[in-house]
């Protein structure tokens, strides 16, 4: 399938994206919108492109897989904004646009006429997501914002790690990653709002701000109740038990979420009467008395194998399951049965084998992945589309210098 064909299986055909992006939050934002159906333009510097095309190792070919993980299914422009054609092309996109989504620093747009201001007067229905790291209010608006340091700066960090260990990031880039998804839920409620007002609107979203939101039953439980959060390495602050388990030969992870289920883990372990016990009989008990039934539990798993103990407490209903790698992850059979994972057409390498979107939509599924584009691959396409410009006129403007 073409990432321009409007099929009408598709919940966001027709819908266009203008995507001025880069790195992480905004193109996964974008990317998702390109699962959904809607046609993505993305707006490259020529020569170097979004910064992630050069982050390897690792890659493919010398292209890089983190930019293939997270701009599938969009077409690549090459255009310089620092050339006056170059701008005013992008401004003629914007109007055929019905989304942009943009990550520059405070004030940069604004320099080339492709801030929200001067771009809704001409278009009233446009929809501008605006993303940064403080937000574009504030008194850090002009910062730019990193993941690693919003990790650090949000408490994230100060909750994650061993508890007499150092604070500790994600294996991923988690603040941008939940960036582009309030991005995403963001721009799918500015659509609805604007079939029923014709008007687009302006949205600010910050890393900061979703960080902090993410601290959940942390933050609320500081807010509410006063408390200070410590680390729990992989336990929880308030569910025990609930972490990892060592075992005769490696360990696994076990989740016991009520009291039943806690019934259920003494009878799978021969240990009944510790559901009576008034030390772990209850949700809060079992908290207050974690340094006690978790070194008895503890012993216990480190007498049989963890395929063991899995075949055991899962036959009682107890959610639990190995450790794993990211190779045994994504080999899983239940990966594979979910078809997340997609061989999908490349033209230099044959196939890529990428992620699908994780959106079951069973009326209308996202797309099949297009494989990520080659820098400015779309230019003459998307220009010639949407705007109607001529051989003549694109070769023009790569003779200009404006795209390439």
């Amino acid at each position: 399938m073409s990432v321009s064909d409007p099929s009408r299986s598709l919940a966001l055909a027709g819908v266009r994206v203008l995507d001025l992006s880069r790195v992480l939050a905004g193109p996964w934002c974008t990317q998702t919108l390109a699962d959904l159906g809607a046609d993505v333009w993305k707006i490259e510097a020529p020569g170097q492109g979004d910064d992630t095309r050069g982050w390897t190792p690792p890659d493919v070919g010398g292209e890089s897989t983190y930019f293939m993980c997270t701009n599938r299914s969009k077409r690549s422009l090459a255009v310089d904004l620092r050339h006056p054609e170059g701008r005013a092309l992008v401004r003629r996109l914007a109007a055929q646009a019905d989304v942009l989504v943009e990550n520059y620093r405070l004030g940069a747009l604004a320099k080339f006429g492709l801030d929200y201001d001067t771009l809704s007067q001409a278009h009233p229905g446009l929809i501008y997501c605006s993303i940064s790291g403080y937000g574009r209010t504030g008194p850090r608006a002009a910062e730019p914002g990193y993941d690693f340091v919003i990790q650090a700066e949000s408490g994230l960090m100060s909750i994650t790690g061993e508890p007499e260990g150092a604070p500790m990031k994600l294996g991923v880039a988690i603040t941008d990653l939940v960036t582009g998804m309030n991005a995403t839920q963001a721009i799918l409620a500015a659509l609805l709002a604007r079939g029923k007002t014709g008007q687009g609107q302006l949205i600010d979203l910050a890393l900061l701000d979703s960080a902090v939101s993410v601290l959940a039953n942390v933050g609320s439980g500081y807010l509410a109740a006063g408390h200070e959060p410590q680390r729990f390495g992989n336990g929880h602050p308030t569910v025990v038990p609930y972490q990892i388990f060592a075992t005769a030969d490696g360990a696994f992870a076990l989740g016991v979420g009520n009291d039943a289920q806690f019934a259920a883990l003494c009878t799978a372990l021969d240990r009944p009467h510790w559901a009576a016990d008034e030390r772990y009989r209850t949700s809060r008990a079992r908290a207050l008395n974690r340094d006690t039934l978790v070194p008895g539990l503890q012993d216990i798993f480190l007498v049989r194998s963890s395929a063991h103990w899995l075949a055991r407490i899962r036959a009682a209903g107890i959610p639990a399951g190995p450790v794993r790698t990211v190779p045994q992850a994504l080999d899983a059979p239940e990966v594979a049965a979910r078809g997340l994972l997609a061989d999908t057409p490349d033209k230099v390498h044959g196939s890529v084998r990428l992620m699908r979107s994780p959106l079951h939509l069973r009326g209308t599924p996202p797309r099949e992945p297009v494989a990520p584009p080659r820098l400015g691959e779309h230019t003459a396409d998307v220009l010639a589309q949407v705007l109607g410009a001529t051989a003549v006129e694109i070769q023009g403007w790569r003779d200009a210098g404006a795209v390439a």
